[in-house]
């Protein structure tokens, strides 16, 4: 399940891939225009930051933008910096796999097996949708004429 910080963190970088080229937000209006706590708020951007996905810059004017174009960012990558695995239980993960020490014989554990299929479903659709194409999703039809 995403958790809010997951939730919270995706919001954020759907607001900063709506912005006009070498604009900056400011984290307070991230926060209300996005309904986020801004001390939460200003966490979830640091593991953005240190993760390599958004930049900021600090003193007046400053804020924070994408390190990289919307298209280049999927959301399969925002998810993991903010909540970890995909993978609703290690033996399942790719990235962090861990054996079940109840398992005798994870080649035919009907749990792990199905687990496994469920953690392909969802990193098949996390990570063929870039930030672009989120962002594509919650825009209304005449979202050019508003230049949103």
């Amino acid at each position: 399940m995403l958790t809010n910080k997951g939730k919270y963190g995706l919001k954020a970088m759907v607001h900063l891939a709506g912005l006009a080229p070498g604009e900056l937000a400011q984290v307070q209006e991230m926060a209300d225009s996005n309904a986020i706590p801004k001390k939460f708020l200003d966490q979830i951007l640091s593991e953005l930051r240190n993760s390599g996905l958004v930049f900021s810059k600090k003193g007046k004017g400053g804020g924070y933008a994408l390190a990289r174009l919307p298209t280049e960012i999927s959301v399969g990558q925002i998810v993991r910096v903010l909540d970890g695995p995909l993978a609703p239980i290690q033996c399942a993960s790719v990235t962090a796999y861990r054996p079940c020490d109840d398992c005798s014989d994870e080649r035919f554990c009907a749990v792990r097996l199905m687990m496994v299929k469920a953690r392909n479903a969802i990193a098949s659709v996390l990570d063929s949708h870039t930030l672009a194409d989120m962002r594509a999703l919650g825009a209304p039809a005449d979202a050019e004429t508003f230049h949103i």
